[in-house]
Protein backbone atom coordinates (compact mmCIF):
# COMPACT_ATOMS: atom_id res chain seq x y z
CA UNK A 1 0.00 0.00 0.00
CA UNK A 2 1.28 3.56 -0.53
CA UNK A 3 -0.73 7.12 -0.51
CA UNK A 4 -0.25 9.90 -2.50
CA UNK A 5 -1.16 13.41 -1.45
CA UNK A 6 -1.94 15.71 -4.43
CA UNK A 7 -1.69 19.34 -4.20
CA UNK A 8 -4.40 21.74 -4.66
CA UNK A 9 -3.25 22.63 -7.67
CA UNK A 10 -0.74 20.03 -8.62
CA UNK A 11 2.57 20.91 -10.75
CA UNK A 12 1.92 17.22 -12.39
CA UNK A 13 -0.71 14.74 -13.31
CA UNK A 14 -0.53 11.52 -11.64
CA UNK A 15 -1.85 8.58 -13.31
CA UNK A 16 -3.14 5.23 -11.79
CA UNK A 17 -5.20 2.63 -12.49
CA UNK A 18 -8.45 1.47 -11.89
CA UNK A 19 -11.08 -1.33 -11.83
CA UNK A 20 -12.31 -2.06 -15.59
CA UNK A 21 -11.79 -3.11 -18.65
CA UNK A 22 -8.29 -1.26 -20.51
CA UNK A 23 -10.26 0.19 -23.63
CA UNK A 24 -10.60 3.92 -24.98
CA UNK A 25 -12.63 6.60 -23.07
CA UNK A 26 -14.38 7.81 -26.41
CA UNK A 27 -16.19 10.47 -24.55
CA UNK A 28 -13.37 11.69 -22.50
CA UNK A 29 -11.49 12.06 -26.26
CA UNK A 30 -14.58 13.89 -27.29
CA UNK A 31 -14.23 16.50 -24.63
CA UNK A 32 -10.11 16.69 -24.95
CA UNK A 33 -11.00 17.53 -28.71
CA UNK A 34 -13.66 19.83 -28.00
CA UNK A 35 -11.44 22.33 -25.15
CA UNK A 36 -8.41 20.84 -25.04
CA UNK A 37 -7.70 19.30 -21.92
CA UNK A 38 -8.99 16.05 -20.32
CA UNK A 39 -11.70 16.55 -17.96
CA UNK A 40 -11.53 16.04 -14.20
CA UNK A 41 -10.15 12.56 -13.69
CA UNK A 42 -10.40 11.50 -17.64
CA UNK A 43 -7.50 9.72 -19.43
CA UNK A 44 -7.67 8.08 -22.85
CA UNK A 45 -8.98 4.84 -20.85
CA UNK A 46 -11.47 3.92 -19.09
CA UNK A 47 -9.69 2.03 -16.42
CA UNK A 48 -6.85 4.90 -15.87
CA UNK A 49 -7.50 8.12 -14.17
CA UNK A 50 -5.48 11.12 -13.05
CA UNK A 51 -5.72 11.54 -9.46
CA UNK A 52 -7.76 14.91 -8.15
CA UNK A 53 -6.07 17.67 -7.24
CA UNK A 54 -6.23 18.09 -2.70
CA UNK A 55 -6.60 14.88 -2.35
CA UNK A 56 -5.55 12.16 0.08
CA UNK A 57 -5.39 8.50 -2.35
CA UNK A 58 -4.58 5.03 -1.10
CA UNK A 59 -2.95 2.73 -3.86
CA UNK A 60 -2.52 -0.79 -3.51
CA UNK A 61 -0.12 -3.08 -4.36
CA UNK A 62 -0.65 -3.67 -7.89
CA UNK A 63 -0.85 -0.10 -8.82
CA UNK A 64 -5.36 0.34 -8.29
CA UNK A 65 -6.73 3.37 -6.57
CA UNK A 66 -8.24 1.86 -3.33
CA UNK A 67 -9.54 5.36 -1.85
CA UNK A 68 -9.51 8.91 -2.76
CA UNK A 69 -10.23 11.53 0.19
CA UNK A 70 -10.87 15.40 -0.38
CA UNK A 71 -8.12 17.46 1.96
CA UNK A 72 -9.20 20.42 0.79
CA UNK A 73 -12.40 22.02 -0.96
CA UNK A 74 -12.35 26.10 -2.60
CA UNK A 75 -14.29 28.09 -0.55
CA UNK A 76 -15.24 31.49 -0.65
CA UNK A 77 -14.77 33.47 2.82
CA UNK A 78 -13.84 37.11 2.48
CA UNK A 79 -12.50 38.90 5.36
CA UNK A 80 -13.20 41.91 6.65
CA UNK A 81 -9.57 43.30 5.56
CA UNK A 82 -8.73 46.52 3.93
CA UNK A 83 -6.79 46.80 0.72
CA UNK A 84 -3.43 47.79 2.19
CA UNK A 85 -3.73 44.78 5.00
CA UNK A 86 -4.56 42.32 1.87
CA UNK A 87 -1.12 43.76 0.60
CA UNK A 88 0.73 43.73 3.21
CA UNK A 89 -0.23 39.94 3.88
CA UNK A 90 0.32 39.42 -0.04
CA UNK A 91 3.53 41.04 0.51
CA UNK A 92 5.03 38.54 2.98
CA UNK A 93 3.28 35.35 1.50
CA UNK A 94 4.49 35.65 -1.72
CA UNK A 95 8.20 36.51 -0.87
CA UNK A 96 8.16 33.81 1.94
CA UNK A 97 7.14 31.28 -1.24
CA UNK A 98 9.80 32.90 -2.99
CA UNK A 99 12.20 32.31 -0.15
CA UNK A 100 11.36 28.93 0.53
CA UNK A 101 11.41 27.80 -3.14
CA UNK A 102 14.71 28.93 -4.76
CA UNK A 103 16.91 28.83 -1.05
CA UNK A 104 20.34 28.70 -2.38
CA UNK A 105 19.81 28.03 -5.57
CA UNK A 106 20.27 30.03 -9.42
CA UNK A 107 16.72 30.73 -10.68
CA UNK A 108 15.53 30.31 -13.97
CA UNK A 109 13.31 32.97 -14.42
CA UNK A 110 11.15 33.30 -17.91
CA UNK A 111 9.87 37.03 -18.47
CA UNK A 112 6.99 37.66 -20.04
CA UNK A 113 5.19 41.45 -21.07
CA UNK A 114 2.65 40.44 -18.57
CA UNK A 115 2.49 40.63 -14.70
CA UNK A 116 2.60 37.41 -13.56
CA UNK A 117 6.44 36.73 -14.50
CA UNK A 118 6.84 40.86 -13.51
CA UNK A 119 5.80 39.78 -10.00
CA UNK A 120 8.02 37.27 -9.27
CA UNK A 121 10.91 39.89 -10.59
CA UNK A 122 10.33 42.25 -8.18
CA UNK A 123 10.12 39.54 -5.27
CA UNK A 124 13.50 38.12 -6.56
CA UNK A 125 15.26 41.35 -6.84
CA UNK A 126 14.15 41.97 -3.42
CA UNK A 127 14.97 39.28 -1.83
CA UNK A 128 18.86 39.45 -3.59
CA UNK A 129 18.38 35.88 -5.50
CA UNK A 130 20.78 35.18 -8.01
CA UNK A 131 18.79 34.90 -11.37
CA UNK A 132 19.07 33.84 -14.62
CA UNK A 133 16.35 35.50 -17.34
CA UNK A 134 15.13 35.35 -20.66
CA UNK A 135 12.27 35.64 -22.65
CA UNK A 136 11.10 35.25 -26.48
CA UNK A 137 9.60 36.16 -28.95
CA UNK A 138 8.14 34.85 -32.83
CA UNK A 139 9.99 35.21 -35.91
CA UNK A 140 7.84 38.51 -37.77
CA UNK A 141 5.84 38.77 -34.25
CA UNK A 142 5.64 41.04 -31.86
CA UNK A 143 8.43 41.89 -29.75
CA UNK A 144 7.93 40.56 -26.57
CA UNK A 145 11.68 39.91 -25.61
CA UNK A 146 12.14 44.05 -25.76
CA UNK A 147 9.61 44.51 -22.52
CA UNK A 148 11.57 41.53 -20.65
CA UNK A 149 14.84 42.91 -21.61
CA UNK A 150 13.63 46.31 -19.79
CA UNK A 151 12.31 44.30 -16.89
CA UNK A 152 15.78 42.49 -16.57
CA UNK A 153 17.76 45.28 -16.51
CA UNK A 154 15.66 47.23 -13.71
CA UNK A 155 16.39 44.26 -11.70
CA UNK A 156 19.93 43.58 -12.84
CA UNK A 157 19.22 40.20 -13.96
CA UNK A 158 21.71 38.56 -16.85
CA UNK A 159 19.12 37.89 -19.87
CA UNK A 160 18.89 36.22 -22.66
CA UNK A 161 16.16 36.90 -25.99
CA UNK A 162 15.05 33.98 -27.80
CA UNK A 163 13.48 34.16 -31.27
CA UNK A 164 10.72 31.21 -31.98
CA UNK A 165 11.51 30.21 -35.34
CA UNK A 166 8.94 28.64 -38.32
CA UNK A 167 8.74 24.80 -38.38
CA UNK A 168 10.53 24.34 -35.13
CA UNK A 169 7.85 21.94 -34.17
CA UNK A 170 8.81 19.18 -36.85
CA UNK A 171 11.88 17.91 -35.53
CA UNK A 172 11.28 18.19 -31.81
CA UNK A 173 7.47 16.78 -32.34
CA UNK A 174 8.43 13.02 -30.75
CA UNK A 175 10.37 14.20 -27.73
CA UNK A 176 7.49 16.95 -26.65
CA UNK A 177 4.68 13.87 -27.27
CA UNK A 178 6.80 11.86 -24.91
CA UNK A 179 7.17 14.35 -22.44
CA UNK A 180 3.39 15.53 -21.74
CA UNK A 181 2.05 12.39 -23.20
CA UNK A 182 0.29 13.85 -25.23
CA UNK A 183 -1.96 15.33 -22.63
CA UNK A 184 -2.07 19.00 -24.33
CA UNK A 185 -1.69 19.84 -27.66
CA UNK A 186 1.48 21.18 -29.35
CA UNK A 187 0.58 24.49 -30.50
CA UNK A 188 0.96 26.52 -27.01
CA UNK A 189 4.25 24.98 -25.89
CA UNK A 190 6.64 27.32 -27.32
CA UNK A 191 9.14 26.90 -24.97
CA UNK A 192 10.28 23.35 -26.43
CA UNK A 193 11.85 25.28 -29.29
CA UNK A 194 14.62 26.68 -26.50
CA UNK A 195 14.52 23.96 -23.57
CA UNK A 196 17.98 22.51 -24.55
CA UNK A 197 19.85 26.39 -24.49
CA UNK A 198 17.90 26.59 -20.58
CA UNK A 199 18.95 23.53 -18.93
CA UNK A 200 22.85 25.04 -18.08
CA UNK A 201 21.29 28.56 -17.05
CA UNK A 202 20.08 27.17 -13.60
CA UNK A 203 19.40 24.99 -11.17
CA UNK A 204 15.56 25.27 -11.24
CA UNK A 205 12.38 27.12 -12.79
CA UNK A 206 10.42 29.49 -10.86
CA UNK A 207 7.29 29.60 -13.20
CA UNK A 208 4.55 32.44 -12.88
CA UNK A 209 1.45 29.66 -13.96
CA UNK A 210 -1.89 30.32 -12.70
CA UNK A 211 -1.26 34.12 -11.30
CA UNK A 212 -3.55 35.63 -13.76
CA UNK A 213 -6.39 33.30 -12.60
CA UNK A 214 -6.08 34.03 -8.95
CA UNK A 215 -5.27 37.34 -9.14
CA UNK A 216 -8.35 38.64 -11.34
CA UNK A 217 -12.46 38.41 -11.54
CA UNK A 218 -13.91 36.18 -13.71
CA UNK A 219 -17.04 37.78 -14.12
CA UNK A 220 -18.23 41.15 -12.66
CA UNK A 221 -21.73 39.98 -12.33
CA UNK A 222 -23.83 37.29 -10.05
CA UNK A 223 -25.26 34.80 -12.52
CA UNK A 224 -28.01 32.10 -12.02
CA UNK A 225 -26.52 28.47 -11.93
CA UNK A 226 -27.70 28.26 -15.81
CA UNK A 227 -25.28 31.10 -16.40
CA UNK A 228 -22.22 30.05 -14.46
CA UNK A 229 -22.35 27.01 -16.73
CA UNK A 230 -22.52 28.86 -20.00
CA UNK A 231 -20.14 31.47 -18.80
CA UNK A 232 -17.73 28.46 -18.43
CA UNK A 233 -18.50 26.86 -21.42
CA UNK A 234 -17.93 29.87 -23.26
CA UNK A 235 -14.55 30.34 -22.02
CA UNK A 236 -12.80 26.33 -22.40
CA UNK A 237 -14.41 25.71 -25.85
CA UNK A 238 -11.69 26.64 -28.30
CA UNK A 239 -13.21 27.77 -31.53
CA UNK A 240 -14.20 25.16 -33.71
CA UNK A 241 -13.56 22.73 -31.06
CA UNK A 242 -17.24 21.68 -31.08
CA UNK A 243 -17.07 20.78 -35.02
CA UNK A 244 -14.71 18.20 -34.15
CA UNK A 245 -15.95 16.83 -31.09
CA UNK A 246 -19.60 16.51 -32.55
CA UNK A 247 -18.05 15.01 -35.39
CA UNK A 248 -15.70 12.00 -33.65
CA UNK A 249 -19.17 11.48 -31.07
CA UNK A 250 -20.87 10.33 -34.11
CA UNK A 251 -18.45 8.80 -35.85
CA UNK A 252 -17.60 6.55 -32.92
CA UNK A 253 -21.70 6.14 -32.38
CA UNK A 254 -21.68 7.42 -28.92
CA UNK A 255 -24.76 7.35 -27.34
CA UNK A 256 -26.75 10.80 -26.93
CA UNK A 257 -25.82 14.46 -27.74
CA UNK A 258 -22.10 15.95 -27.06
CA UNK A 259 -23.43 19.03 -26.35
CA UNK A 260 -25.94 17.96 -24.15
CA UNK A 261 -23.35 15.45 -22.42
CA UNK A 262 -20.44 18.25 -21.86
CA UNK A 263 -22.63 20.36 -20.39
CA UNK A 264 -24.69 18.07 -17.72
CA UNK A 265 -20.66 17.07 -17.14
CA UNK A 266 -19.62 20.64 -16.69
CA UNK A 267 -22.95 21.22 -14.79
CA UNK A 268 -22.33 18.33 -12.68
CA UNK A 269 -18.63 19.61 -11.47
CA UNK A 270 -19.67 23.15 -10.80
CA UNK A 271 -22.70 22.19 -8.52
CA UNK A 272 -19.90 20.47 -6.21
CA UNK A 273 -18.61 23.34 -5.29
CA UNK A 274 -19.94 25.19 -2.78
CA UNK A 275 -19.32 28.68 -3.25
CA UNK A 276 -22.30 31.26 -4.23
CA UNK A 277 -20.00 34.24 -5.07
CA UNK A 278 -19.86 33.69 -9.40
CA UNK A 279 -16.55 35.51 -9.45
CA UNK A 280 -15.19 33.08 -6.61
CA UNK A 281 -16.78 29.72 -7.10
CA UNK A 282 -15.60 29.65 -11.02
CA UNK A 283 -12.48 30.40 -10.13
CA UNK A 284 -12.25 27.35 -8.07
CA UNK A 285 -13.81 25.95 -11.04
CA UNK A 286 -10.82 27.07 -13.19
CA UNK A 287 -8.50 25.88 -11.03
CA UNK A 288 -9.65 22.35 -9.48
CA UNK A 289 -10.42 21.32 -13.57
CA UNK A 290 -8.14 23.50 -16.25
CA UNK A 291 -4.86 24.18 -14.39
CA UNK A 292 -4.29 20.71 -13.18
CA UNK A 293 -5.01 19.05 -16.59
CA UNK A 294 -3.73 21.67 -19.14
CA UNK A 295 -1.55 24.31 -17.22
CA UNK A 296 -0.21 21.50 -15.51
CA UNK A 297 0.18 19.25 -18.53
CA UNK A 298 3.03 21.38 -20.09
CA UNK A 299 4.79 22.01 -17.28
CA UNK A 300 6.62 18.79 -18.02
CA UNK A 301 8.62 20.21 -20.87
CA UNK A 302 10.59 22.54 -17.95
CA UNK A 303 10.58 19.63 -15.29
CA UNK A 304 12.50 18.19 -18.67
CA UNK A 305 15.56 20.45 -18.20
CA UNK A 306 15.30 21.42 -14.19
CA UNK A 307 12.88 21.07 -11.54
CA UNK A 308 10.05 23.25 -11.41
CA UNK A 309 8.77 25.94 -8.56
CA UNK A 310 5.53 27.78 -9.18
CA UNK A 311 4.74 30.47 -6.31
CA UNK A 312 0.96 30.87 -7.67
CA UNK A 313 0.24 26.77 -7.64
CA UNK A 314 1.25 27.16 -3.81
CA UNK A 315 -1.15 25.48 -1.47
CA UNK A 316 -0.95 28.67 1.10
CA UNK A 317 -1.67 30.96 -1.87
CA UNK A 318 -4.49 29.04 -2.70
CA UNK A 319 -5.73 29.34 0.80
CA UNK A 320 -5.40 33.31 0.90
CA UNK A 321 -6.94 33.76 -2.16
CA UNK A 322 -9.95 32.19 -0.92
CA UNK A 323 -10.14 35.12 1.97
CA UNK A 324 -9.47 37.82 0.06
CA UNK A 325 -12.47 40.10 -1.21
CA UNK A 326 -13.42 39.83 -4.92
CA UNK A 327 -12.98 43.90 -5.11
CA UNK A 328 -9.46 43.83 -4.33
CA UNK A 329 -8.74 40.61 -6.90
CA UNK A 330 -10.37 41.87 -9.89
CA UNK A 331 -8.00 43.74 -12.52
CA UNK A 332 -4.90 42.49 -11.12
CA UNK A 333 -5.52 45.61 -8.29
CA UNK A 334 -2.88 43.08 -5.64
CA UNK A 335 -0.31 42.64 -8.01
CA UNK A 336 0.03 46.36 -9.64
CA UNK A 337 0.04 47.71 -6.01
CA UNK A 338 2.88 45.00 -5.17
CA UNK A 339 4.80 45.76 -7.93
CA UNK A 340 4.51 49.67 -7.42
CA UNK A 341 5.27 48.87 -3.73
CA UNK A 342 8.50 47.26 -4.12
CA UNK A 343 9.84 48.57 -7.73
CA UNK A 344 7.99 51.93 -9.24
CA UNK A 345 10.47 51.67 -12.35
CA UNK A 346 9.05 48.30 -13.37
CA UNK A 347 5.48 49.65 -13.28
CA UNK A 348 6.75 52.38 -15.73
CA UNK A 349 7.52 49.41 -18.26
CA UNK A 350 4.61 48.89 -20.92
CA UNK A 351 2.26 45.56 -20.24
CA UNK A 352 1.80 43.67 -22.73
CA UNK A 353 -1.95 43.08 -23.01
CA UNK A 354 -2.38 46.82 -22.85
CA UNK A 355 0.62 47.94 -24.89
CA UNK A 356 1.24 50.48 -25.36
CA UNK A 357 0.39 51.55 -22.10
CA UNK A 358 1.99 50.65 -18.57
CA UNK A 359 1.14 49.84 -15.37
CA UNK A 360 -0.08 53.29 -14.24
CA UNK A 361 -1.90 54.93 -17.11
CA UNK A 362 -3.42 51.43 -18.63
CA UNK A 363 -6.47 52.94 -18.13
CA UNK A 364 -6.45 54.65 -20.97
CA UNK A 365 -6.26 51.86 -23.38
CA UNK A 366 -9.31 53.05 -25.44
CA UNK A 367 -10.75 55.32 -27.73
CA UNK A 368 -9.38 57.88 -28.34
CA UNK A 369 -5.97 57.54 -26.56
CA UNK A 370 -5.14 54.38 -28.33
CA UNK A 371 -6.20 55.33 -31.79
CA UNK A 372 -2.49 56.42 -32.60
CA UNK A 373 -0.94 53.13 -31.31
CA UNK A 374 -3.56 50.79 -33.59
CA UNK A 375 -3.09 53.19 -36.24
CA UNK A 376 0.64 52.57 -36.34
CA UNK A 377 0.30 48.68 -35.46
CA UNK A 378 -1.36 48.17 -38.11
CA UNK A 379 0.35 49.92 -40.75
CA UNK A 380 3.59 48.11 -39.32
CA UNK A 381 1.62 44.48 -39.76
CA UNK A 382 0.36 45.65 -43.48
CA UNK A 383 3.79 46.53 -44.97
CA UNK A 384 4.75 42.92 -43.30
CA UNK A 385 2.10 40.81 -45.36
CA UNK A 386 3.21 43.43 -48.36
CA UNK A 387 6.99 42.21 -48.51
CA UNK A 388 5.98 38.50 -47.90
CA UNK A 389 6.79 38.41 -44.45
CA UNK A 390 3.39 38.01 -42.48
CA UNK A 391 3.02 39.50 -38.56
CA UNK A 392 2.54 35.87 -36.34
CA UNK A 393 0.51 36.47 -33.42
CA UNK A 394 0.07 33.17 -32.82
CA UNK A 395 2.37 29.54 -32.73
CA UNK A 396 0.52 27.81 -34.50
CA UNK A 397 1.49 30.50 -37.65
CA UNK A 398 5.01 28.96 -37.46
CA UNK A 399 3.98 25.14 -37.35
CA UNK A 400 0.70 25.10 -39.77
CA UNK A 401 1.34 27.76 -42.59
CA UNK A 402 3.77 27.38 -45.70
CA UNK A 403 4.19 24.18 -47.77
CA UNK A 404 7.15 22.37 -45.53
CA UNK A 405 4.90 22.91 -42.74
CA UNK A 406 1.96 21.57 -44.52
CA UNK A 407 4.18 18.59 -45.43
CA UNK A 408 5.54 17.51 -42.16
CA UNK A 409 1.38 18.12 -41.07
CA UNK A 410 -0.31 15.65 -43.69
CA UNK A 411 2.42 13.14 -42.87
CA UNK A 412 1.01 12.81 -39.46
CA UNK A 413 -2.55 13.41 -39.51
CA UNK A 414 -2.80 10.95 -42.79
CA UNK A 415 -0.89 8.52 -41.20
CA UNK A 416 -2.59 5.22 -42.12
CA UNK A 417 -3.04 3.60 -39.00
CA UNK A 418 -4.35 6.94 -37.93
CA UNK A 419 -7.10 6.94 -40.10
CA UNK A 420 -8.23 3.37 -38.08
CA UNK A 421 -9.07 6.02 -35.30
CA UNK A 422 -10.40 8.79 -36.98
CA UNK A 423 -11.88 8.87 -40.61
CA UNK A 424 -10.79 10.83 -43.55
CA UNK A 425 -13.62 12.21 -44.08
CA UNK A 426 -13.17 14.16 -40.62
CA UNK A 427 -9.58 15.04 -41.52
CA UNK A 428 -10.57 16.55 -44.62
CA UNK A 429 -13.27 18.48 -43.44
CA UNK A 430 -10.95 20.27 -40.56
CA UNK A 431 -8.17 20.55 -42.70
CA UNK A 432 -9.84 22.30 -46.03
CA UNK A 433 -11.74 24.07 -43.57
CA UNK A 434 -8.25 25.40 -42.10
CA UNK A 435 -6.72 26.05 -45.19
CA UNK A 436 -9.86 27.67 -46.98
CA UNK A 437 -12.12 28.78 -45.09
CA UNK A 438 -10.86 30.19 -41.90
CA UNK A 439 -7.38 29.50 -40.70
CA UNK A 440 -7.86 31.06 -37.06
CA UNK A 441 -10.62 29.32 -36.31
CA UNK A 442 -10.00 25.99 -37.11
CA UNK A 443 -6.34 25.93 -35.51
CA UNK A 444 -7.72 24.19 -32.55
CA UNK A 445 -9.14 21.22 -34.23
CA UNK A 446 -6.33 20.73 -36.62
CA UNK A 447 -4.12 21.03 -33.69
CA UNK A 448 -6.19 18.55 -31.95
CA UNK A 449 -5.87 16.07 -34.80
CA UNK A 450 -2.14 15.90 -35.09
CA UNK A 451 -1.84 15.56 -31.11
CA UNK A 452 -4.25 12.67 -31.29
CA UNK A 453 -2.03 10.88 -33.91
CA UNK A 454 0.46 11.59 -32.03
CA UNK A 455 -0.59 9.49 -29.15
CA UNK A 456 -1.94 7.16 -31.35
CA UNK A 457 1.36 6.33 -32.57
CA UNK A 458 2.92 5.69 -29.43
CA UNK A 459 0.12 3.71 -28.01
CA UNK A 460 -0.12 1.51 -30.99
Amino acid sequence: MKTIRTDIIPNRQTFVKIKGQHVLNYEAICVFAAIGFFLDEDTYFKDEICLKPGTINTIDESGYLIKSEPYFKWYYKPRDISFKDALKEFTELFESIIDRQTEDKKVILPLSGGLDSRTQAVALNYLNKNVASYSYSFENGYDEANISKQIASVCEFPFEAFKINKGYLWDKIEKLSQINGCYADFTHARQMAVIDSLKSKGDLFSLGHWGDVLFDSTTDKQLSEEEEVSLILKKIIKPNGLQLAKALWESWALDGNFEAYLRERIKSLLSQITIEDSSAKIRAFKSMYWAPRWTTANLSIFESAQPITLPYYDNKMCEFICTIPEAYLANRKLQIAYIKKRNIALSNITWQEQKPFNLNNYHYNKLPYNLPYRGINKIGRTIKNAIGKPYVQRNWELQFLGKENAKKLEAHIYNEDFLKLVSKDIIDDIYESFKVDDNVRFSHPLSMLLTLSLWHKNNN
